[in-house]
């Protein structure tokens, strides 16, 4: 921010905080000396505005008082901004630090320096390092898909949205109505949960897997919205995470890592493949598909039927 800029935020907060009574903008240009330097009725017009908007989006409370004439005047009450005291441990103050440090995004960074200014000034510690003793390590959340700003502030304000998906099996997107929960980070990926008006059921979308824009409809959601944790379960199923049976698998030796972290038994079949048990739940025919032709599935049978739809999915584009 301009020191210019600074200086007269802080002079219209000021006057704005000091009066006993509303201050018309006649008088705040007169008290000002920026506006009172101001070229045009017009030229001060606009620069009050994008002024007051701006100390509002910084966290004071403007009243907009209409007196018996009806002149438009404005203050900011004492004792709508004051906030009570913040009394927070080290370890919530640590948690904080490090939510506002998580994200890639410059929206969101912006977002979370702000609330941490906010913060401090309501008596969070400045002396409180999220990294202190971790400082080797710097946590991150990328989010690469563009839909993924437009979902999250779509969950956030409760508004349905259409979107191209194209499932893994699929070799062109369909287009579906949602109403969204939330979103969800599995194994490095991004995931919605959220009511799918057209089947009338639950459902899970990859963003990946998004194409195209992502639209806002008006109306009110047609489903109740579960809490966080059924949420965090359901996109734990649908990625995979919870299993119920056990898979077999032929797996090249010295490949997929990540697999064989996860195995109960793991037999040597010689000629550079190893056979593996795995845990198998929903989600694992995605999983299996992106080790390509290292891993064979052996059993169940239609385990193996998915990840050869999926990868004659990927063949076709």
């Amino acid at each position: 921010m301009a020191i210019a800029k600074a200086e007269r935020l802080m002079n219209l907060a000021l006057c704005l905080l000091g009066t006993g009574r509303p201050l018309s903008k006649r008088e705040l240009r007169g008290s000002i000396e920026a506006y009172l330097e101001a070229g045009s009725d017009d030229s001060f017009n606009r620069m009050f505005e994008r002024d007051k908007d701006d100390l509002r989006e910084l966290g004071l409370v403007i009243a907009t008082v209409e007196n018996l004439d009806g002149e438009v005047g404005y203050l900011a009450r004492r004792d709508s901004n004051r906030l009570a005291p913040v009394t927070l441990d080290a370890e919530e103050a640590a948690a904080l630090g490090l939510a506002a440090k998580v994200w890639q995004q410059a929206r969101l960074a912006g977002a979370a320096s702000g609330a941490l200014q906010k913060l401090r000034a309501a008596g969070l510690p400045e002396d409180v390092d999220p990294y202190e003793a971790h400082s080797a390590l710097e946590p991150r959340i990328p989010a690469h898909e563009a839909s993924f700003e437009p979902l999250m502030l779509a969950c956030r304000d409760r508004r349905s949205v259409v979107f191209d998906y194209r499932k893994a099996t699929a070799a062109r997107p369909e287009q579906r109505h949602v109403e969204p929960w939330a979103l969800e980070c599995w194994r490095g990926h991004w995931y919605l949960a959220g009511w799918d008006r057209d089947r009338g059921a639950e459902r899970v979308f990859r963003l990946s897997r998004i194409t195209g824009k992502v639209r806002s409809r008006a109306g009110r959601f047609t489903a109740d919205v579960p809490d966080v944790v059924t949420v965090r379960e359901t996109v734990a199923s649908w990625a995979g995470e919870t299993a119920d049976r056990t898979a077999l698998i032929r797996l090249r030796t010295g490949s997929g890592y990540p697999l064989r972290a996860k195995a109960s038994a793991v037999r040597d079949l010689g000629d550079g493949w190893d056979e593996l048990e795995i845990p198998y739940g929903h989600g694992l025919d995605a999983w299996l598909v992106e080790f390509g032709p290292d891993v064979v599935v052996l059993e169940p049978a239609e385990l193996r039927a998915e990840v050869v739809d999926r990868l004659r999915a990927v063949a076709k584009g």
